[in-house]
């Protein structure tokens, strides 16, 4: 009688493979993660530079041609790059659907859409998002510990701040209404949705000046609305503020995760915070 054998998640020789992988592509603590981080920084330095030197006018079709190669190359190195990480970890899905997992695809889509959409490659500067890995690289414990810590407050104040943006989108809106009817279209004032762009620029205190009110009763609205608009710029900070004083900063780890990939772990965390794997 024959009994088969028990089976297991992942090959033997799948696990310390796919460990070293881990460790070069995601820990910066060995020479080789380090050197790996930072090739990968000056690429993006690279691609971002190649992407906004493509847009200058009056290039010749040499130089064009030389920066599409460049810039085509990089994108490969980056699909490379990206489906290693997708390798190095056990679960590729919460990789994919983290931060640096959209940030990584959203680095290289665009070349890809460029083929049927010309002029969507100039999205690739979204890979200067990338260079938030330089924090882990360098060590600076101590700026991602401030970072979670303005990241918990943002989360914590996120339900007060949509009460503001919603209290001030009906402001905009009774107030461009009223513009309209006191200036109208005699005085550039054609729409209500047009009046409603000049509440925004004028409660921001932007004034691009391109609309301006030309009777008393709407130089004294406007003349309230400024005012106004002093006072709403200093609620979401004080929201924030509130909630960042109640809560210490504390320090964070720049180890990931080996299942998914996660960071912003405390210093002596041995399980992952999303999803308990062992660091």
């Amino acid at each position: 009688m024959t009994h088969d054998p028990p089976r297991a998640e992942e090959a033997p020789a799948t696990a310390p493979a796919r460990a070293r992988l881990h460790q070069v592509v995601f820990e910066s603590d060995t020479p080789a993660g380090r050197a790996f981080d930072l090739a990968l920084i000056v690429l993006v330095l690279v691609s971002v530079a190649v992407v906004s030197v493509e847009t200058v006018p009056g290039l010749s079709p040499g130089a064009y041609r030389a920066l599409r190669v460049t810039e085509w190359t990089l994108t490969l190195v980056f699909t490379a790059e990206y489906l290693l990480r997708l390798a190095a970890v056990r679960r590729p899905l919460a990789y994919a659907t983290s931060f640096y997992g959209v940030v990584d695809v959203l680095a290289i889509l665009p070349t890809y859409v460029s083929l049927f959409f010309p002029g969507a490659q100039a999205l690739l500067v979204v890979r200067v998002l990338r260079l938030l890995r330089v924090f882990r690289v360098l060590k600076l414990s101590r700026f991602l510990s401030e970072a979670a810590t303005l990241t918990r407050a943002l989360r914590a104040s996120s339900r007060k701040i949509a009460v503001f943006l919603l209290t001030v989108s009906t402001l905009i809106v009774v107030i461009g209404s009223l513009m309209f009817v006191v200036e109208g279209p005699a005085h550039g004032f054609t729409s209500i949705p047009t009046s409603m762009y000049w509440a925004v620029v004028t409660l921001t205190t932007v004034g691009y000046g391109d609309l301006s009110p030309r009777t008393g009763l709407g130089r004294t609205l406007a003349s309230l609305v400024m005012i106004l608009g002093y006072g709403i710029i200093a609620v979401p900070t004080g929201i924030v503020t509130a909630e960042l004083t109640q809560g210490r900063g504390h320090p964070v780890s720049g180890q990931a995760c080996p299942s998914c990939a996660a960071e912003g772990h405390d210093v002596d965390a041995r399980f992952c915070r999303r999803c308990g794997h062992a660091l």
